[in-house]
């Protein structure tokens, strides 16, 4: 579980972006955030995973406080963060790499047993080969398209076995097609497992698809912001269907956009 309470938060020099604001995350719920530029978004999910801190308020995951950056979060970005210079596997595999030379300590690295090699091996194979892209295992970035570094970077977070799954815009820059087909291999994950996830983006449709709650966020503070309950999140033939068309006609009026 998640729990915002009374945050405020501002940039040096600039007003709050949020300013008593609460919120509360349960277990396994997957969630999408949306809203204009500017309104937090992303400095929303940098606060959850202490890679921000509040001005003033408390951040609770699982009743521990967030004070520092947490070792457990998966972080998902729009521009990749692959290492040119090494393979899909290798890149699949740098999280776990990085993580075995301060040991699982709490801080650097979740506590635990280590793990062998072969298991770490393995971790990264099963998530090459659910993503779709084991057959690239041995090309580097520039060989691959948007779509196949993007579901690297995935990889790449799942491996590492993260308690809270944090996205950021991460199809915003791929062909509709291919972004579709990522939106719905992340509702299958979804699925499948208690991973809690966020996700931030600027698409209606994409919000309505993968959120089960639609944080709705909108400027002066965050002080008026709404929550969807969204029972239309993943249906198959999404865009086919009038809920679904509904549903993204009632967020494009709540933030005021045309209709």
């Amino acid at each position: 579980m998640i729990e915002l309470k009374n945050l405020t938060y501002a940039y040096s020099g600039h007003p709050s972006i949020f300013e008593g604001f609460g919120l509360r995350i349960e277990q396994g719920e997957a969630w999408s955030i949306i809203g204009p530029s500017g309104c937090g978004k992303s400095t929303l999910l940098y606060l959850m995973a202490g890679l921000r801190r509040p001005t003033s308020g408390l951040i609770l995951i699982g009743d521990a406080p967030v004070l520092r950056p947490r070792p457990q979060p998966g972080l998902v970005l729009q521009d990749h963060g692959l290492l040119p210079w090494a393979t899909v596997r290798e890149n699949a595999r740098l999280g776990l790499k990085i993580r075995k030379f301060y040991g699982p300590d709490g801080r650097h690295a979740p506590r635990g047993p280590r793990m062998k090699k072969s298991d770490l091996d393995q971790r990264v194979t099963y998530w090459l080969k659910r993503l779709g892209i084991e057959a690239l295992e041995d090309k580097y970035p520039i060989q691959l398209s948007r779509g196949q570094r993007q579901r690297t970077a995935i990889a790449r977070t799942l491996a590492m076995k993260p308690d809270l799954l944090l996205m950021d815009e991460p199809f915003s820059a791929l062909d509709a097609t291919v972004r579709e087909d990522l939106q719905r291999t992340m509702m299958a994950l979804h699925d499948e497992s208690d991973l809690t996830r966020l996700i931030v983006t600027h698409d209606i449709e994409e919000a309505v698809f993968v959120g089960e709650k639609i944080l709705l966020l909108r400027g002066a503070a965050n002080r008026e912001f709404r929550i969807i309950e969204n029972d239309v999140a993943g249906l198959e033939d999404f865009r086919n269907q009038i809920e679904f068309r509904e549903q993204c006609d009632n967020v494009r009026e709540l933030l005021g956009e045309p209709t």
